[in-house]
């Protein structure tokens, strides 16, 4: 098995770090890192550090093996630069579809945290690029990774829109995806950023 890419790497060892320093400070982190609604405890910064923060322990595990299954392949693929870019935009359009989202439906403000938007955007990506490629969901059921990307984005959509998964950022995942189709049309420069 290759090396992890560095960034991939860091990732892992930055969410891992910053997740266990949370813990011992009883969630201070979170308090400043979250990303709080419009009005409330929002600062600029949040639109990064949220999603260096997870809520528990099966959070941050799942998040870093999606990271982890994902990024790491598409991190060889397009090379340390691209790659940040790409998962920047990704985090950057998750938080701001959460931050739409969450200012239209008002609701008492809490934080979101979590690289579900960041992860989402490599789902997708790795949907894209290898949609043939089989993956096993659950570990056990095979699907083709293009057929994964189109059935979990609908049922986001679905639980977003219907309420259900309370306290599960739905929109921020889409907004994750978004901004993933929108870095790879931009570098095909394909609409709305140009044509081929």
């Amino acid at each position: 098995m290759p090396p992890l890419p560095p960034v991939t790497q860091a990732l892992l060892l930055i969410n891992i770090a910053t997740y266990a320093l949370d813990v011992l400070l009883g969630g201070q982190l979170t308090l400043w890192f979250g990303l709080w609604p419009l009005g409330s405890f929002f600062m600029p910064w949040q639109v990064v550090t949220y999603a260096f923060m997870h809520g528990s322990f099966n959070h941050l595990f799942f998040n870093m093996l999606g990271v982890f299954m994902f990024g790491s392949e598409l991190e060889r693929l397009w090379g340390t630069r691209r790659f940040i870019h790409f998962y920047g935009a990704s985090l950057l359009t998750a938080a701001i579809a959460q931050l739409i989202v969450t200012n239209l439906a008002g609701g008492p403000p809490y934080p979101t945290v979590g690289a579900s938007g960041g992860l989402f955007g490599l789902l997708l990506a790795f949907g894209m690029l290898f949609p043939r490629r089989v993956i096993l969901l659950f570990f056990v059921l095979p699907v083709p990774a293009g057929v994964l990307v189109v059935l979990y984005g609908l049922l986001e959509l679905f639980q977003g829109v219907f309420g259900t998964q309370q306290g599960v950022a739905h929109f921020a995942h889409l907004g994750g995806m978004l901004g993933g189709w929108l870095m790879i049309r931009y570098w095909r420069r394909q609409a709305p950023f140009g044509r081929r």
